[in-house]
Formats: C-alpha cells, structure tokens, sequence
C-alpha cells in the first residue's frame, strides 16, 4: 500500500518541482495524485516502496529547512536595506482596495452580531 510523503494542496510550482526532482535524483520511487477535475481529491506524492520513506522523509526535511532559511536570509536582508513591504506601503499602493475590503468587513460583523443584538432587546 502507498504512503502519502507530501500534501501538494497550496504548495508552490517551485516547491513542488523542487521536491519531484529530488526524489527523482535519489531514485525513490513516487507517483502524484492531482485534485481531480473538481478540485476535491487530495493532491500529493505518494511513495510505492515503504522502505524509502525514511530516506525520502530526510530529504524533504533537509530540503524545506534549507528552503526556509533562503526564504528567512532574504527576508532580513530586504528589511535591512529598508525594502520590505509593510501594511502601510500596500494601503499606499490601493486606498480604494483596502477601503472596500474594510467596508465588507465591517458589514460582515455588522450581520453577523445584528440577531444577537435584537435578542437582548
């Protein structure tokens, strides 16, 4: 019986490839499920042959820690030089935007407590 190694649900092309080719250049054995035509099945990399997943496990450890610590560098490096965006740079960027996303959310809240409201009352 095959074992789920890696969930692809909201993991990035990249990331994905990345890890497809490193189990390929280990010669572990795998194969992929999509989530089907209406998105409800789970994607993921399954291995055929259990005795590869401790192996395969190790490498997809050391690969996503690696993986981290670039996102993690990068991330420094543009705070450092001042270059991150923050909330404030993207309210800049799109007023309108965050006006309107701040406008439903207040009406989401509004309906969401106005029935508890009128039971006090």
């Amino acid at each position: 019986m095959a074992i789920l190694l890696f969930k692809l649900h909201g993991v990035p092309d990249d990331e994905a490839d990345d890890i497809r080719a490193l189990l390929t250049e280990n010669s572990i054995d795998y194969y992929e499920t999509s989530a089907g035509n209406w998105g409800v099945s789970m994607p993921g990399i399954w291995l055929r042959n259990h005795e590869q997943l401790e192996q395969a496990r190790s490498l997809i450890d050391n690969y996503q820690q690696a993986r981290y610590q670039r996102a993690r560098a990068e991330y420094e490096q543009l705070r450092a030089e001042g270059q991150q965006r923050t909330l404030l740079d993207m309210i800049k960027e799109s007023p309108l935007r965050f006006l309107a996303y701040l406008v439903a959310i207040a009406l989401i809240l509004y309906f969401s407590i106005k029935p508890f409201m009128a039971l006090g009352s």
